[in-house]
């Protein structure tokens, strides 16, 4: 195959490096199994950036599944929640874990209930999207619970 992409049939290997030399192109190998062996004229520089870009993007195109975090607070206002739960449901439709993590200052450990009706209060709204993995644990002054997509 020529730079235009045109077939040039099978060619012996000094015709075909003879051709490429000419053009001031590289001979690259293509497919080395195949017989005879297919090869293509091309600039190779150009062949393995347009390689790369085209595994950067298929890379790109599979990612998912990764943790984000939503930080709650246990006397939380009602639009800071909504924002969060909004961000939240942005996550779980990237497929992306969520983590929702609560952290308790001061006297507000007291009232550790308040804190987790605010997490179940979460947990319940993001039930159409993802379930939690397991109940909400503390680990010393944070609760901490991790949401999956469905």
């Amino acid at each position: 195959m020529d730079e235009e992409g045109k077939q040039l049939g099978v060619l012996p290997t000094q015709d075909a490096l003879k051709l490429a030399r000419e053009r001031g192109l590289d001979l690259v190998l293509v497919s080395p199994g195949a017989q005879p062996p297919v090869c293509r004229i091309a600039d190779h520089g150009k062949l393995k950036y347009e390689q790369s870009k085209k595994e950067k993007e298929a890379r790109k195109s599979q990612r998912g599944g990764g943790l984000k975090e939503v930080k709650l607070s246990p006397k939380i206002a009602q639009h800071d929640f909504e924002v969060r739960l909004r961000k939240a449901r942005e996550f779980l439709e990237e497929k992306n874990q969520v983590k929702l993590s609560m952290f308790f200052r001061g006297r507000e450990m007291a009232h550790v209930d308040l804190g987790m009706k605010v997490m179940e209060r979460m947990i319940e709204a993001l039930g159409d999207l993802g379930k939690a993995e397991a109940k909400p644990k503390r680990f010393g002054k944070n609760f901490v619970v991790i949401v999956s997509p469905k």
